[in-house]
């Protein structure tokens, strides 16, 4: 048993929001954000090892074994616990990379929280969380389990209830380096600092209101409300790549196709440094009638809200 494959679901996320308050004087930028868990997963399989060799049994395409953040997160973990255990471990890609959906961040935390079982290591998750951090700003988040109100760096992580939610995600087909989105000098750098109780509100209408049930008024004013938190990184990608401009206009377009967007329950907006956009929908009917017009280009999702059987990212097996 202690040497059995065991197969791990990584979640993506959005960000419902992402402003940028300030930055320190180290050059990190200071965010606020909304993060939700979404139900698009890479696959993980970790056969844990007694040899202390931490191996990939399978490649990803353009990423270099040293370069994996899931093969980081588990040398990183085996180093800072000083266990002399191994894992083999194998990841299967469906969320796009340079997307802001935080595909490789949810990898190593799944990692992470999943060696940590296995080894039998028993880390409070705050140390996980801890360390996670050295990995990326999004790991702490993702090894949280949870939604969250997310602050700092990334570091500041409060625990929010988000209603289940239906959304359209769109991929461009662009990878957008981070990098070049917040060293941009137009980036917005001093949005106003605002607390969780400001986007609670508007988000408990909003995404309750994702409901078939929901009256077209009530969607209408959740849809208002949510158009007040915007992502600051989306104007700078919108206009350093093409694409990512492209998709945000065709997905905002209440017209788009000569068929409306029946359904849409909120705006268009990026994810993360992009490059890819997403839409919230009343009900995944309203989203797939607005899949089926997605221009051939690009990549699409009807996702919903991540809900596993508890707020652990959990095995499958």
């Amino acid at each position: 048993m202690a040497h059995e494959t065991t197969t791990w679901r990584a979640p993506a996320k959005l960000n419902l929001f992402l402003h940028v308050v300030g930055r320190r004087p180290d050059g990190y930028h200071l965010i606020q954000s909304v993060m939700q868990r979404i139900d698009l997963c890479d696959t993980i399989t970790i056969t844990p090892t007694d040899d202390g060799r931490i191996s990939r049994t399978r490649d990803v395409a353009g990423v270099a074994e040293a370069d994996d953040l899931a093969i980081r997160a588990a040398r990183l973990l085996q180093s800072s616990a000083n266990t002399r255990r191994g894992a083999a471990i194998g990841v299967e890609k469906v969320i796009p990379m340079g997307g802001g959906l935080g595909g490789g961040s949810s990898d190593a935390a799944t990692v992470l929280v999943a060696l940590d079982r296995l080894w039998g290591l028993h880390w409070p998750r705050e140390r996980l969380m801890e360390l996670g951090l050295a990995l990326g700003a999004d790991v702490p988040f993702f090894v949280g389990g949870s939604d969250a109100f997310v602050e700092g760096i990334g570091e500041r992580i409060t625990p929010i209830a988000l209603s289940p939610a239906c959304f359209v995600v769109v991929h461009p087909g662009i990878a957008v380096p981070t990098a070049a989105i917040f060293g941009d000098p137009e980036l917005t750098r001093d949005t106003e600092v605002i607390k969780i109780s400001d986007f609670s509100e508007v988000a408990t209408g909003g995404h309750s209101s994702a409901h078939p049930h929901a009256s077209p008024h009530c969607r209408r004013a959740a849809s208002e409300g949510f158009g007040r938190f915007a992502n600051d990184l989306e104007a700078v990608a919108a206009r350093r790549f093409e694409p990512v401009g492209e998709a945000l206009r065709w997905l905002a377009d209440d017209h788009a196709a000569g068929s409306g967007r029946p359904g849409a329950a909120g705006p268009a907006r990026m994810s993360g440094s992009g490059a890819c956009l997403f839409r919230p929908f009343v009900d995944r009917e309203s989203a797939e009638s607005c899949l089926r017009a997605l221009p051939s280009a690009w990549t699409g999702w009807v996702v919903e809200s991540f809900e596993p059987r508890t707020l652990d990212v959990r095995s499958d097996v």
